[in-house]
């Protein structure tokens, strides 16, 4: 009895997912504002973090800025400032956020002058792009230093002042090929699908234990000209401007969308591809083909 009852219940869940969906797809949800939000952007000196900083920016959030590179992320900075036309529109500080004794170092100090952060936007990442035999460990390891262990550091650290007011945005920058894995993205890959897997148990975690106001973006960007990835390969293969990918994941975090594909058909592509044969999806031929040569070898030569 107590099965029938659980399925009943499910039935009826279903049935009410569906018609939020169906009404949602004709109301749609109203952005909420950033306005005076203190957003801190990791990876901000440059590409996509320098554009999601302005993109922020532009809709009223106070901005805090890390970067490994000081010069970069002061200029940042001193743009913001300029653009907005106070001070307190941004403040920059140097972190290698590849070592969790940066990260809290930074953090205590931006607590002290700035104040906690409200949404945490983690965007830092690296890519080496060669064959998992010829990379070094050294660059293995620093890639999931950067690209997940980096996220989880962050949450661990910025994550109680949401829970206690039960109110904040975490996003994360994921990757294309955290949803297909391609050749000579190997460690890179892996490390993007454990953002999406980092995200999703987290997001289910604060749900399960009620702290149902903190929200979550994963973002799943194709090909982007930051200079990161070179030597496409694919028929019509577009890259994507770090702008593009700003606007984007500023309008889906407004939107509290749990997820952003960049270009936006992705989605629906992903759905579709659900009904091909595996053959076919495990081993596509070169006119579908979509990755990368490799470009690891070439930076160490």
């Amino acid at each position: 009895m107590y099965i029938v009852i659980q399925i009943f219940q499910t039935l009826f869940y279903l049935i009410y997912c569906y018609l939020e969906a169906v009404i949602r797809f004709f109301v749609p949800v109203k952005k909420k504002s950033f306005a005076g939000t203190i957003v801190l952007v990791t990876g901000a000196g440059h590409g996509i973090g320098k554009e999601l900083a302005m993109k922020f920016s532009e809709v009223g959030a106070r901005l805090i800025l890390w970067d490994i590179n000081k010069r970069q992320v002061e200029e940042v900075e001193q743009t913001i400032r300029k653009s907005r036309h106070k001070d307190d529109a941004a403040k920059s500080y140097v972190c290698d956020v590849s070592k969790v004794e940066n990260i809290k170092a930074t953090a205590a100090k931006m607590r002290r002058e700035v104040g906690e952060v409200e949404v945490l936007v983690n965007n830092a990442g690296i890519l080496h792009g060669g064959s998992l035999l010829e990379m070094s460990e050294e660059d293995i390891k620093r890639t999931f230093d950067v690209n997940i262990l980096a996220y989880i550091w962050t949450c661990r650290e910025f994550l109680p002042y949401m829970v206690r007011r039960n109110e904040g945005h975490i996003v994360n920058m994921a990757s294309m090929s955290a949803q297909t894995g391609v050749a000579y993205l190997t460690e890179y890959s892996a490390s993007k699908y454990a953002v999406r897997g980092f995200t999703e148990a987290l997001k289910d975690e604060m749900r399960r234990e009620g702290h149902t106001g903190i929200n979550f973006t994963t973002v799943y960007p194709m090909f982007v000209a930051t200079g990161m990835t070179k030597y496409t390969v694919g028929i019509g293969v577009e890259w994507l401007t770090p702008a593009q990918v700003a606007i984007a994941v500023v309008e889906g975090a407004q939107m509290n969308e749990t997820s952003v594909f960049i270009p936006s058909w992705y989605r629906g592509l992903l759905k579709i591809s659900s009904l091909w044969p595996s053959k076919f999806k495990e081993n596509p031929n070169e006119l579908m083909y979509k990755g990368i040569n490799p470009q690891y070898k070439e930076r160490n030569d």
